[in-house]
């Protein structure tokens, strides 16, 4: 097992300050080792996650090469050449468990932002005092997105959010969290095989949450009630302006209706399994304001920083396999790479919807490896049986 940094190297050196995890603890759990601690309904910090890991790893006697950073994985003859900055290794099969947050995606249009504006991705940033003086514009409205447009807020700065296509979802439902229900009623497990769209599903964003221990819904209302200005998706940086795309209301609409209709999901399998919650619920619309902003000088100086909230990808510069799409996606059929011996794990709906959670690793892991563990006993790709249910 190689790895650049330590043990949870990202949890450590990669995530914001006040970063929770947005799953509840009682579900936070790898094979062999679930949570364990006084508080199962809370959500642990980046540095409780990054502890948690290091035990898993230190009981499970895991063989690591830590400060090993991979730089080639090329093929050869019956397996795969590793070049790393410690070494070559040679390999009949590789295991790609480099996950999907490697690198922040930043739109082409940054470049066009002035220079004094700072720009800053999740990955770079620690807290709202590290940046300078006025209003900050955080671009994108999936969970980092409006996670970070509010701390900014607490901490007293003018917050501007641009929003996209975003999944709106509350923290509970019906008395329990609503990843309990995610997780009880089914959805999660559903699997990639059975999704009529999954390069959709894979490129959704994550659900609008927050760990925070009060368990509160932060959505679009909420941070509009604090005082968050909301405006349309970042569409164009053109002389200096940035230009915002004026579909709030159809944004919205969308949001709340396919929110609707998981509740229904959950109502549905409640009633059918009999389970013993509270009575259904329906939220507010999400509020449109009145007249957004469809323009703002950047030169002005209103704006002294972007947040890009706009995504993760998976980095994979090092790997010298022909399994990359023309977007640098690995191509791949539910972990079993587009060549004989390379696998991956903790891609989006790599095998499940559940599959880029801690506690989705381990259903994906076994299928991957029972298919690895056919590949070294000599059984033919086209010979082998389909994944297990």
């Amino acid at each position: 097992m190689l790895e650049r940094g330590v043990v949870a190297n990202s949890w450590r050196r990669e995530r914001w300050d006040s970063l929770r995890l947005l799953t509840p603890n009682w579900l936070t759990r790898l094979p062999g080792r679930a949570y364990d601690g006084a508080d199962p309904d809370g959500y642990m910090t980046a540095a409780e996650v990054a502890a948690f890991i290091a035990r898993y790893a230190t009981a499970g006697r895991a063989p690591v090469r830590d400060h090993t950073a991979v730089t080639r994985v090329g093929r050869i003859d019956g397996g795969y050449h590793i070049e790393t900055d410690g070494g070559e290794l040679h390999c009949r099969a590789v295991v790609l468990a480099s996950g999907a947050c490697n690198r922040a995606v930043v739109p082409p249009l940054s470049a066009a932002v002035p220079a004094a504006v700072e720009q800053r991705t999740p990955l770079d940033y620690r807290g709202p005092d590290e940046l300078p003086d006025g209003r900050v514009l955080v671009v994108g409205a999936s969970a980092t997105g409006v996670q970070l447009a509010a701390e900014l807020r607490r901490s007293g700065r003018p917050v501007t959010l641009a929003v996209g296509e975003h999944v709106r979802m509350p923290r509970t439902y019906r008395g329990r969290d609503v990843l309990w229900w995610m997780h009880s009623s089914g959805v999660w497990d559903q699997r990639y095989d059975e999704i009529e769209d999954l390069d959709r599903a894979r490129r959704l964003a994550s659900p609008q949450l927050v760990g925070a221990p009060a368990r509160a819904t932060l959505d679009l209302n909420t941070l509009a009630a604090d005082g968050v200005e909301l405006v349309g998706r970042l569409a164009a940086v053109r002389d200096g302006r940035a230009l915002f795309s004026g579909g709030l209301r159809s944004l919205f609409s969308l949001a709340d209706l396919k929110l609707a209709r998981l509740l229904d999901t959950f109502d549905a399998w409640a009633q059918a399994a009999g389970v013993e919650a509270g009575p259904p619920e329906r939220f507010e619309p999400t509020r449109a304001p009145a007249a957004p902003r469809l323009n703002v000088d950047l030169r002005g100086g209103e704006i002294r920083t972007i947040v890009w909230a706009t995504g993760f990808r998976p980095a994979y510069e090092w790997l010298d396999v022909p399994v990359l799409d023309a977007k640098g996606r690995l191509r791949h059929d539910g972990g079993a790479a587009d060549a004989p011996g390379l696998y991956a794990l903790g891609l989006p709906v790599l095998r499940r919807r559940k599959s880029t959670y801690i506690h989705g690793i381990e259903d994906d892991a076994r299928d991957v490896v029972e298919h690895l563990a056919r590949h070294l006993g000599g059984v033919p790709s086209a010979q082998q049986p389909s994944y297990p249910t």
